[in-house]
C-alpha cells in the first residue's frame, strides 16, 4: 500500500521591501551612522542602533512612503533609539554613606543661570546661535562647522570669539567677578541682570 504525501503547505511570500524605504536607507545611512558614531564610545553599538533603526523602518513597511520627510523621521527614530540605550547603559556609582556636602548651597556658577538669558539675548544673531547649539544643546562643533559651511578651525575660533563676548556682557551686565582659573566666583544676583 502507498501512501500519498500530504501536500505542502507553503508560507505566503514575504511582503516586498517597498522602494521608498531602501531609496531613503541608501541615501541616508552614511550620515545616521556618522551621526551615531560620534555620541556612543564603540562602533559596533552604533552598528547595532542602525540595524535597530532599519528593522523599525521595515516595520512601518508602505506606511514609510507616507512620510513627508524620511531624512527627519530616521533623525528622530534614531535619536530616540540612542536615548533609549543610554538609559539603559548608564554606568552609575556607589556613593559611600558617609559622603557629606561641602556647601548646601550650589555654587555660583550654578546661580548665574537666572542671568544667562537676559545676557544671550544682548548678544549677536551669530554669537547667541553658535553658543545656543554648541555650548547649550551639545551640537558637536564639526556639525555646527558642516551646517554653516565653515571649516572646523573657523567654527572653533567663532565659538571661542563668543564665548569670551558672553564672558564679558556676563562680567559687564552681571558683575561677574572669576578666580584665576576662570571659575565664577561671585556675581550680582539680579534675576534681570541689568547693565
Amino acid at each position: 500500500m502507498t501512501e500519498t504525501a500530504a501536500p505542502l503547505i507553503e508560507p505566503p511570500p514575504a511582503a516586498p521591501t517597498p522602494n521608498c524605504i531602501m531609496r531613503a536607507w541608501t541615501t541616508h545611512e552614511s550620515e545616521l551612522r556618522r551621526w551615531l558614531r560620534a555620541r556612543v564610545r564603540e562602533p559596533a553599538d552604533a552598528d547595532d542602533l542602525m540595524q535597530e533603526l532599519f528593522i523599525k523602518a521595515l516595520r512601518q513597511g508602505q506606511r514609510f512612503c507616507d512620510i513627508h520627510n524620511a531624512r527627519a523621521w530616521l533623525f528622530e527614530v534614531a535619536r530616540n533609539l540612542l536615548a533609549d540605550s543610554l538609559r539603559v547603559a548608564r554606568d552609575t556609582v556607589e556613593l559611600p554613606d558617609n559622603l557629606v556636602s561641602e556647601a548646601d548651597e550650589p555654587p555660583a556658577v550654578d546661580l548665574l543661570t537666572a542671568c544667562l538669558p537676559r545676557v544671550l539675548s544682548e548678544l549677536s544673531e551669530a554669537d547667541r546661535d553658535v553658543l545656543t547649539r554648541c555650548d547649550l544643546e551639545g551640537m558637536p562643533q564639526a556639525e555646527y562647522a558642516a551646517q554653516h559651511g565653515l571649516s572646523l578651525s573657523a567654527a572653533k575660533s567663532r565659538i571661542q570669539r563668543a564665548r569670551e563676548r558672553l564672558r564679558a556682557r556676563l562680567a559687564e551686565a552681571c558683575q561677574v567677578r572669576f578666580d584665576a582659573d576662570g571659575h565664577v566666583i561671585d556675581f550680582v544676583g539680579r534675576s534681570s541682570c541689568g547693565g
